[in-house]
């Protein structure tokens, strides 16, 4: 039984271990370490529940398979009791063991991976509504922490959809104004003709429409923080009337008569380079200067993809809990596929893409072909596989880890190609095993037919 365990498994691409009896599997174990053991109930000298309790000492995460053809009810609880995956009787179907096997070795797998987001999830640092662990991130973290004991104007740059309102917050929370109004301004977005009314409010037939006295922005932020969100987009006129404002701390409302002070922490931010506006003449540079005091500068998210599965997991948790749908984790194989995606649209669009495929997801888990990706992110996604790779890149700084995968999963595809689809073969023409060459095409995203 055990050669013909051996021959069976072997075919399949798995590294086997024999052990003739009950006392040498226990010094095997002892000495090594092994993801599966597979045991009968009698051995001789020891018995099955004896190697299986030796495993579970040394190492718990290994997983244990009994055989017998003595099973009893008794036996087998007791078996599973002490932590064995299946008991499975003599005599037994060997596709049926195999399926067994190769189940109880993907759930290892799993509960590693889940172990392991687990442990990383552990280790990052939420500050705020903000999830990332990364270096960069870490710096952040640590600027507002400075910055929010301060009354100090805070300049935050970055790309759309970099969460920089979401650290802006962060500075509000973690400074003595928490308890006092955060009043975010999308500048961008107020009609040019009613921006000076938002901002300082106006008087009671100010101007037509004025049907009363209304309280701008600013007034409303007092004693807290207000945010000037894309603040590039305010027209210079506009410019040269929020820079007394911010120099004086008072202004006067559209009508009135008489100038309003007000206690407030100012916090702006932009997705544009705003030196470069002022060089164009579209922005002030002495309101720019009263504005970037201290500037905190947020990466996209194609400079942070280490936080990729971090971010994943937590958009995953936050989404399956509102839909109330069952999804928990997302794949090591979908995590590599956007890995290979830039993410123009950074956290946002991360976390619009999730969204989206926890909604249409109808497993607990998201797999590449789960994620809810447009056709034309796919096909950009297929593109960097055809890309040549240049040694001289590396002094402009690059991932390493992401051009080796490009490269295995090429070299994957030709192969399955020039076989027909032939995973043994295309196998051997890449001199690994049987079992190697599938791990790899499915940690990778390689689809059968490509």
């Amino acid at each position: 039984m055990r050669e013909l365990l051996d021959y069976m498994l072997s075919k399949e691409g798995y590294t086997i271990a024999l052990a003739e009896n009950g006392r040498k599997a226990v010094e095997m174990i002892q000495a090594n370490e092994y993801d599966l053991v597979l045991t009968d109930i009698r051995l001789g000298d020891l018995t099955g529940l004896d190697v299986l309790r030796a495993v579970k000492e040394k190492n718990p995460a290994t997983t244990v398979i009994m055989i017998s053809a003595y099973a009893s009810t008794e036996t087998a609880v007791e078996a599973m009791n002490e932590g064995a995956y299946d008991y499975v009787p003599k005599p037994f179907d060997n596709d049926e063991l195999k399926e067994t096997i190769a189940n109880a070795l993907e759930r290892k797998t799993l509960e590693v991976e889940r172990q392991a987001i687990e442990d990383e999830l552990k280790d990052t640092v939420f500050f705020g509504n903000i999830v990332g662990s990364c270096p960069r991130m870490q710096h952040i973290y640590q600027m507002v922490r400075q910055v929010a004991k301060t009354r100090t104007n805070i300049l935050i740059t970055g790309e759309s959809g970099t969460g920089k309102e979401l650290i802006a917050r962060a500075i509000h929370d973690n400074s003595e104004r928490a308890d006092k109004p955060f009043v975010p301004v999308n500048c961008g977005g107020i009609p040019e003709t009613l921006v000076e009314s938002e901002f300082f409010g106006h008087k009671k037939g100010a101007f037509t429409g004025a049907g009363q006295d209304k309280m701008g922005l600013l007034e409303a932020a007092h004693g807290g923080t207000i945010f000037l969100d894309e603040v590039a987009e305010l027209s210079v006129p506009m410019q040269v009337k929020l820079l007394r404002a911010v120099q004086e701390r008072s202004f006067r409302a559209v009508g009135g008569t008489r100038d309003l002070s007000v206690d407030i922490r100012i916090i702006s931010a932009t997705n544009k380079h705003l030196e470069d506006e002022v060089i164009a003449g579209r922005f002030r540079e002495d309101l720019f200067y009263r504005l970037n005091v201290i500037e905190i500068k947020v990466p996209p998210l194609r400079e942070r993809k280490a936080d990729l599965k971090i971010l994943t997991q937590h958009f995953i948790e936050k989404y399956a809990k509102e839909m109330g749908k069952s999804v928990s984790k997302v794949s090591s194989y979908a995590i590599d596929m956007l890995k290979r995606y830039d993410f123009p649209g950074n956290v946002r669009e991360l976390e619009n893409l999730i969204e989206r495929s926890v909604a249409l997801s109808s497993t607990n888990i998201l797999l590449p072909d789960s994620l809810a990706m447009s056709i034309h992110k796919r096909r950009w996604i297929e593109g960097i596989e055809n890309k040549r790779f240049d040694v001289d890149e590396v002094s402009q700084g690059v991932s390493l880890d992401d051009i080796l995968a490009d490269i295995e999963r090429a070299y994957l595809k030709k192969a399955l190609k020039v076989t027909g689809g032939n995973k043994n073969k295309a196998a051997d023409l890449l001199g690994i095993t049987f079992r190697s060459f599938r791990y790899r095409v499915d940690k990778l995203g390689v689809e059968e037919g490509e």
